[in-house]
């Protein structure tokens, strides 16, 4: 197969890179090097592997991840799966990158030496389907529920056991964490959160009725619990983050403290810092 000109002008430009000059050493420092598989990443990494040496990435204790938010939240989700979570130090080879540093090929070992860690929990998704199956997924960003087909999702909102909205006629509703309040649930009029705010939003996607509620901010440690009405006739599929239940009955939300996750950020460019400004964009 014949490659494209990006591709070509990419590989030029990598193989420029780091001629006459010594590897860096990071494999000492335990650092691994992840990146997606975007032709542009790809050429990332090139230029990486020939400016350092790196640590196996079962070896490393801190990670650096090419790629963009997608990649960063797949390279999260993996360490969850595995029950090693590692510090990441993400550089933007994507599209939006907001949780992403920006791209540069010099200095990295100082640049994670002087990092602002960043800690994150995750939402613990159970979903029980209208069959009875159990499904256990954890969420980064949101929790959100949607209609599968055009009748209306109604949907009972459970706050702590107690039924606060006995009924929600709406395409759906989400939980989101700080990080994840400035994602979907900024683009459904949801509030964003300050990292340090320990508060969720529940915010719903375009509700009929009641149709002026616009949602809450809740606690941290509240467990929210959707029933869902008319499941059957009406059926709705849960995601958490990239993963997906259809047909669910019941979907329980909390957030899980004992596997939080750590994202590392230059100081001048820290998740914390841009969530906050978030507020002021236009």
């Amino acid at each position: 197969m014949l490659e494209s000109r990006r591709e070509r002008q990419l590989s030029a430009d990598a193989a420029k890179i780091g001629g006459g000059k010594e590897k860096v050493d990071l494999a000492g420092l335990r650092i691994g090097l992840l990146s997606s598989h975007t032709e542009v990443a790809k050429a990332a990494e090139t230029m990486l592997r020939r400016r350092y040496t790196w640590a196996k990435e079962e070896e490393a204790d801190t990670l650096v991840a090419l790629g963009g938010d997608g990649f960063m939240l797949q390279t999260l989700h993996a360490m969850l799966d595995a029950g090693v979570p590692k510090p990441v130090f993400g550089m933007n080879r994507g599209t939006v990158g907001f949780l992403m540093n920006e791209w540069r090929l010099d200095r990295l070992a100082e640049r994670i030496a002087g990092a602002k860690a960043i800690r994150v929990a995750p939402l613990q998704m159970t979903a029980t389907t209208v069959s009875g199956e159990i499904f256990r997924h954890a969420a980064i960003n949101e929790v959100s529920l949607l209609r599968e087909t055009r009748q209306t999702a109604k949907i009972e909102i459970l706050v702590n056991g107690r039924v606060a909205l006995p009924e929600l006629a709406c395409d759906g509703v989400l939980v989101a964490t700080p990080a994840g309040s400035t994602a979907y649930n900024l683009s459904a009029r949801g509030p964003i959160l300050p990292l340090q705010a320990k508060m969720l939003a529940l915010t719903p996607i375009s509700p009929f009725r009641p149709r002026r509620w616009s949602g809450a901010i809740l606690p941290d440690d509240t467990a929210v619990c959707f029933r869902i009405l008319e499941a059957k006739n009406r059926p709705v599929s849960a995601v958490a983050d990239q993963k997906e239940v259809r047909e669910v009955a019941k979907v329980e939300v909390r957030l899980d403290r004992e596997r939080s996750l750590t994202l590392l950020f230059d100081p001048e460019h820290a998740l914390d810092e841009r969530i906050a400004m978030e507020q002021f964009a236009t």
